[in-house]
């Protein structure tokens, strides 16, 4: 039997008999779909019986061949068809559990951590000058423990599609990058590249329920009423654009960050899977049936590097954070600039305004960072994204 690739023509069939000398020649097919390349192939077995060949013989074995060949042609076309519409579903699939393991962990990090968030907003949005533990006293005091979990599900309405969209984006790049310049691994170029253009893409799907989120939290945002009465405020006394204000700021600040993020967390973890230690663990994991056993990483090892790669992404854009929260804040009629809101708040505080309430918010991305990354890369083995 021979296996025939797409490129074999149909003469060659024709030709295995072409003397009077060989027995008839009949053959079959059959079309197998690897999964991996998805190429069809021909298959063709050949059963030999013992007869006496003539012209006449030849001329009809030879047009059997041929009339056989053209039906597997068309059988070839006929099962092709349902397997690419088939490849096409299951890559829609995949898309859609990859989306969903980057807002289930984006919904669990975040309710986490939303105390956290909520202490970080109060020095930005609010310009608190009280200390940590006199303001967390003045929380608990006028609205309880809920207080600190207080926007929280607008807050997971704007990041559960925003991480999902990151996480899916920067894979999607990621693999793109590669395959555009033929290398065995991905570069750190490539990865920092990968990382700020899928920053930007989730910047500009998911700034809105941002903006939405910041009007609430800032002084007077009680009496709007909520999110939808944020939202209608917002409509009918500045218009559509204003829930993209601070679009600018925002992109500068989240092409960065994303490159740092998933940068770091890149290079950290392929630098240890290239480690012995890494290798050995990569076997061993092949075997596992526990979600959290098959985890590359480890579990304390993927929380660990989450936590350093968010570290690294806030403090090296937090400046970039408190422009665009004082940007979200402005008013139609006292609206400023980018820069000149940034000189505002250089003149007012100094350049240690730029990182006002960054030690609560590293105190949020260190958690925040690691559980979502842990989370993540739990469901994406749980939904068996590819």
């Amino acid at each position: 039997g021979l296996f025939l690739q797409d490129s074999v023509p149909a003469s060659f069939v024709s030709s295995i008999s072409t003397k009077r000398s060989l027995p008839r020649v009949t053959w079959g097919s059959s079309v197998k779909l690897r999964r991996r390349d998805l190429r069809e192939e021909r298959f063709l077995s050949v059963t030999l019986s013992s007869i006496n060949g003539d012209a006449s013989g030849e001329l009809s074995e030879s047009t059997h061949l041929k009339e056989r060949n053209s039906d597997v042609e068309r059988e070839i076309v006929k099962e092709s068809k349902p397997s690419v519409a088939k490849q096409r579903q299951g890559s829609a699939l995949n898309t859609a559990k990859h989306l969903w393991a980057g807002a289930v962990a984006a919904m669990v990090s975040r309710t986490f951590v939303a105390p956290l968030e909520r202490l970080k907003l109060e020095y930005i949005v609010r310009g608190e000058k009280r200390s940590l533990f006199d303001l967390i006293k003045s929380i608990k005091a006028s609205q309880g423990l809920r207080g600190f979990w207080r926007g929280n599900l607008v807050n997971i309405l704007r990041t559960a599609p925003f991480k999902s969209i990151n996480f899916y984006a920067y894979d999607t790049y990621r693999n793109q990058l590669l395959k555009w310049s033929g290398n065995e691994e991905t570069t750190n170029l490539e990865r920092f590249l990968a990382g700020a253009a899928a920053g930007i893409t989730a910047t500009l799907l998911c700034i809105p329920m941002d903006t939405i989120r910041t009007v609430m939290v800032a002084p007077g945002g009680e009496a709007l009423g909520g999110l939808m009465g944020a939202f209608q405020h917002m409509m009918v006394n500045e218009g559509f654009f204003s829930l993209y204000k601070g679009l600018v700021p925002s992109i500068i600040s989240m092409a960065p960050s994303g490159a740092v993020f998933y940068g770091v967390y890149d290079i950290l973890k392929y630098g240890y899977l290239r480690s012995g230690e890494g290798r050995k663990r990569a076997e061993k994991t092949k075997a596992e049936s526990n979600a959290l056993e098959q985890l590359e990483l480890g579990a304390v090892r993927t929380l660990l590097y989450g936590a350093i790669a968010g570290a690294s992404a806030e403090a090296a854009t937090y400046p970039f954070e408190v422009v665009r929260r004082r940007l979200q804040m402005q008013v139609k009629a006292t609206k400023l600039g980018a820069l000149p809101t940034l000189l505002k708040i250089m003149e007012e505080g100094g350049v240690g305004a730029l990182y006002a309430g960054l030690i609560p918010s590293l105190l949020q991305v260190l958690p925040s960072a690691s559980i979502s990354y842990f989370v993540y890369e739990v469901m994406k083995i749980v939904l068996k994204v590819e």
